[in-house]
């Protein structure tokens, strides 16, 4: 395959490969699975995340990504090599182009891994954009003009929450709360309550299948299967819409507390703006039901949610790629 140009999304859940004129060609998990003994990956993406919790004590699965940042160099260089590999062949005539993701907070030393990283792993030049950038380019925002846009990004591990004017970010604050927090709340209050122990899996399954921000008149419910902490033995019990709202409370209010800070610095001509034409949810944990209306009428400025929040970020990295010269100012490189 002949590929000039990558975007690439490197989320702490999962990573996501755009390639212009395809679009996102893998949605894969960002999890490796290593052996101990040799030091070697042995499994990337879909495959690894089987292995999680299923391993035995000579392979590890992990995620090299902690946060939005890198935590583990190595594995993360292993990671993009094998997603670049996927997408351009292993002979490759031209080395391609990559345009990644970073978050808004990211220190210079935490940017410069992710593209020396990129490089190692195959690119011939590694493009570096901050996360809500990327989602509001994604989103359709005209982040270039002289007002406010306010976008909220929720992925698996961090929360990143921006003012954009003039193509730049004007106020931003990052929340070490995601999607993997909301399902940890889930299978923690299931454990309080029930004395059953689930997988960070199934918790995640709750959360998509019946998980909603408010409380609804109408509930789901859904049977989970787990062990039972008294007995020892698998156990399987009904769980209601509402006793999973009630579950991840204290995460989704952490997210508006942020979002509320982001707020109060900005400056007021951008505020007015922020109120007239509200803020923009997007990343994969925005597709959770009802977040809209809870930030909505938390805060008392309207939200909407972005078409494929989940895809923003990644639909994001293929329009700069198209247009370098349009967002160079966006943009942070390295060769």
């Amino acid at each position: 395959m002949f590929v000039r140009r990558i975007g690439i999304d490197l989320g702490t859940a999962n990573t996501l490969v755009f390639i212009p004129g395809k679009g996102v060609v893998i949605n894969e998990p960002s999890v490796v699975a290593v052996s101990v003994q040799e030091n070697k990956v042995l499994a990337v993406g879909n495959e690894a995340k089987e292995m999680i919790g299923r391993t035995p004590d000579t392979i590890v699965a992990s995620q090299p990504l902690r946060d939005g940042a890198i935590a583990d160099y190595r594995i993360t260089e292993a990671m993009l090599r094998y997603f670049i590999y996927r997408v351009s062949g292993r002979v490759r005539l031209i080395r391609p182009e990559v345009v990644l993701s970073i978050p808004a907070g990211v220190t210079s030393t935490e940017r410069r891994a992710v593209i020396d990283a990129a490089i190692k792993a195959g690119a011939r030049t590694a493009y570096v954009v901050k996360e809500p950038i990327l989602a509001a380019i994604g989103a359709g925002i005209p982040i270039h003009t002289a007002q406010g846009n306010m976008i909220v990004n929720i992925g698996g591990g961090t929360s990143e929450i921006a003012i954009i004017s003039l193509g730049g970010i004007v106020a931003a604050r990052s929340a070490r709360v995601g999607g993997n927090r909301i399902d940890l709340a889930i299978s923690d209050y299931i454990k309080r309550k029930y004395s059953l122990a689930i997988g960070e899996r199934t918790a995640e399954e709750v959360k998509i299948k019946i998980g909603s921000a408010i409380p609804v008149a109408k509930e789901d419910t859904f049977d989970i299967r787990g062990r039972d902490l008294m007995g020892g033995l698998p156990k399987t019990i009904p769980v209601t819409t509402n006793e999973v709202t009630e579950a991840i409370q204290d995460e989704l209010r952490e997210i508006i507390n942020v979002i509320k800070q982001v707020l109060q610095e900005t400056p007021p001509e951008l505020a007015a703006d922020i109120m007239d034409k509200g803020m923009i949810l997007s990343g994969g944990t925005a597709q959770l039901r009802h977040l809209d209306q809870l930030i909505s009428k938390t805060i008392g400025v309207p939200c909407f949610v972005a078409d494929d929040p989940a895809f923003c970020v990644a639909k994001g990295t293929g329009i700069v790629l198209e247009n370098l010269d349009v967002y160079k100012r966006s943009i942070m490189m390295g060769k």
